[in-house]
């Protein structure tokens, strides 16, 4: 690559590392003022470069493989491992370059060779009798060596002894079964490099099991049976922790729980209950020590809306995130309790790109297709189109042949012309971290209505909703928000999704100070029925917690399209904490309706006169603890009269 090997995607904001002798003549001038002024243009114009890069035969030669060092170490306890890196066919010629790249996500100490007494100190040891590395400075996640003295000729080996001090080198903080090892190879020293292909994988084991996570459905009719999971993590959510527990339960007698349950080897438990009569419940779980939680609520009564809920944006270890593709799914389905996951792992980002790599988008495709059971867990096929010029999308597919459209491809690598290659299809795109964060949405192109009828309004990231609301994204744009467009006559539903990176799916509120999930209102659990769920915008997203919000305008559900008349708003909120207050926001602005009393039950009626140009409005949910729900907009339009010609 013509960049630092260091590639934060979505997880944090961009930073590109030239090389220090990048090559002048791999420069391309590309219409740099064309761009919008959202764009990140360092980051998108040093893609371009690699992209346009030629590579020597020799860059990203030879092999590398761990021979000595735990090949499993439980999460942030520190090791020592010695590499050996052995040079391919081409050699590698004076002046090229040799990348030490750790894996850049989520703790491993950074790899250093000035404080040999220091966490992370990297020692190369046999060199060849002639050979010398000298170390010269680049991204700090990464040592790179420059090969002096004489070339390293085909099949000779250097040993990378990380952690070499009494230190050694703290492993990650989330657990993975394949934490990837990297080397670089610039063969012919001319600033390109390219990858040594496979990396050395270590597994990275889960803590002490200090806490637990427990779901259940948000809503039931009195009757039904219903599953409830719960599983055993440590302190940062890794898990399941493995090993057998009992726990007892505390719950109404109403909903017909056993007063103990045995977690499996696994550390996981799966059982029905079925509860009697109408209510809001949940179920108390507690083991030895600290180790207890209590559920999400549940609302039990007849027709009550079906939820399921979803992460729509969920990365692995494949691009910049952590885990398996079949791991995080595990993970969604059996500890997190989703019903919907979609693994959006980047087209062009990471330590590896998958438009360059086949293989990892059949992996991901693979693994949507192994774990989809329509009617218990719907699994989407996905990725993130990672546009740093003009904002990144994920896109979903729903049926037909999922193909991956590239950001880096000249022919898809603006948003109308992505549209234009997924029309027709059962497909849909979502913009996310849309007013600011790593690179901003070019909100001057207008959303297909068809392709795009959502938009993450939350994550990670913090929120892109409004400036006004509570936890607002970092480097946020004035007038990028969501909430400028509706003003603008875009419609919207609104989801959250955590945008992961730490192998939680669903989550990932638990390491950040925000996440983000989406509430779908749908009782068919299939791919179809999510996209209709989605395109007619029957949807609401939180910043993580699963809070229950009901809201009807005139009686028609969120997302509806309805007259310029005077409506009655209805709203109802189980929180997971006490709820605080409901905010109304519509084109004028946002008003506080309703004063929570302390209690996380708040159903509230009010009246609003919308704007005789049309109109929107919608629910925010504001709990005490910082938990936030915001309902999909109702939209107040005054219909088109047909007039007949005179």
């Amino acid at each position: 690559m013509v960049f630092g090997l260091l590639l934060w995607g979505c997880g944090a904001p961009a930073e590109v590392a030239p090389d220090i002798e990048t090559a002048a003549s791999l420069h391309v001038a590309l219409p740099i003022m064309s761009l919008p002024a959202t764009a990140n243009i360092q980051t998108h114009q040093a893609l371009w470069d690699d992209v346009r890069a030629e590579r020597h035969p020799s860059d990203g030669g030879g092999s590398l493989f761990l021979l000595s060092g735990p090949a499993s170490i439980p999460v942030g306890e520190a090791g020592q491992w010695v590499f050996a890196y052995t040079s391919g066919d081409q050699g590698i010629a004076e002046g090229g370059l040799v990348v030490f790249q750790p894996p850049a996500f989520w703790g491993w100490d950074a790899p250093q060779v000035e404080h040999p007494q220091g966490p992370g100190f990297v020692e190369l040891r046999k060199l060849p009798v002639g050979v010398s590395l000298e170390a010269i400075s680049g991204d700090p996640q990464m040592m790179m060596w420059r090969v002096e003295g004489r070339a390293l000729t085909a099949g000779e080996t250097v040993q990378i002894h990380y952690g070499a001090g009494p230190a050694g080198a703290r492993a990650d903080r989330f657990s993975e079964r394949e934490s990837a090892f990297w080397v670089a190879v610039d063969g012919d020293g001319d600033g390109v490099r390219a990858m040594v292909q496979p990396p050395a994988l270590i597994e990275i084991t889960p803590g002490q099991a200090v806490r637990l996570n427990v779901t259940l459905p948000s809503s039931a009719a009195p009757g039904e049976t219903v599953w409830v999971r719960v599983a055993a993590l440590d302190g940062a959510g890794s898990g399941p922790v493995p090993g057998k527990r009992t726990l007892a339960l505390t719950a109404k007698a109403q909903l017909g729980a056993p007063s103990t349950l045995t977690l499996d080897e696994r550390g996981l438990a799966k059982f029905s209950i079925t509860p009697t009569a109408p209510g809001v419940y949940a179920l108390a779980v507690a083991g030895v020590g600290n180790l207890s939680a209590v559920s999400n609520p549940m609302v039990v009564r007849e027709g009550a809306q079906p939820i399921l809920w979803g992460d729509l944006q969920i990365h692995t270890g494949r691009s910049d995130g952590t885990g398996t593709p079949a791991d995080v799914l595990a993970y969604a389905r059996d500890v997190a309790g989703l019903d919907v996951v979609a693994l959006t792992d980047h087209d062009h980002w990471g330590m590896q790109f998958m438009d360059q790599h086949p293989e990892i988008w059949q992996e991901s495709l693979d693994a949507a297709q192994a774990f989809n059971v329509p009617g218990e867990f719907v699994a989407i096929p996905a990725y993130e189109w990672t546009n740093w010029a003009y904002g990144h999308r994920h896109v979903l597919f729903f049926g037909g042949t999922p193909t991956l459209y590239s950001a880096f491809d000249e022919a898809t690598d603006a948003p109308q012309e992505l549209w234009a290659a997924l029309r027709g299809q059962p497909a849909v795109t979502i913009a996310h971290h849309s007013a600011g964060g790593p690179v901003a949405i070019d909100w001057t192109i207008t959303p297909d209505p068809i392709l795009e009828p959502v938009t993450e309004i939350v994550s990670v990231h913090g929120q892109s909703e409004s400036p006004d609301a509570p936890g607002e994204i970092y480097q946020a744009v004035p007038g990028n928000f969501v909430v400028d467009q509706l003003r603008k006559g875009v419609r919207f539903g609104l989801i959250g999704s955590t945008d992961g990176h730490d192998g939680h799916p669903g989550l990932a509120h638990w390491n950040s100070q925000s996440g983000g999930l989406v509430a779908i209102l749908s009782s068919d659990k299939t791919r179809m029925g999510v996209l209709e769920a989605l395109r007619k915008r029957r949807v609401y997203a939180t910043n993580g917690p699963r809070i229950v919000l009901r809201v009807t305008v005139n009686e028609a559900d969120m997302g509806s399209v309805l007259g310029v008349e005077p409506a009655e708003v209805v709203v109802r909120v189980v929180g997971t904490t006490a709820i605080e207050r409901l905010e109304w926001v519509n084109r004028a602005g946002s008003e506080v309706v309703a004063q929570g009393q302390g209690g996380v039950l708040l159903h509230h009626r009010f009246t609003v006169t919308p704007d005789a140009k049309g109109d929107f409005g919608y629910i925010r949910a504001i709990q005490a603890d910082g938990g936030v729900a915001w309902s999909s907009p109702v939209y107040f339009e005054t219909p088109q009269i047909n007039e007949q010609p005179k």
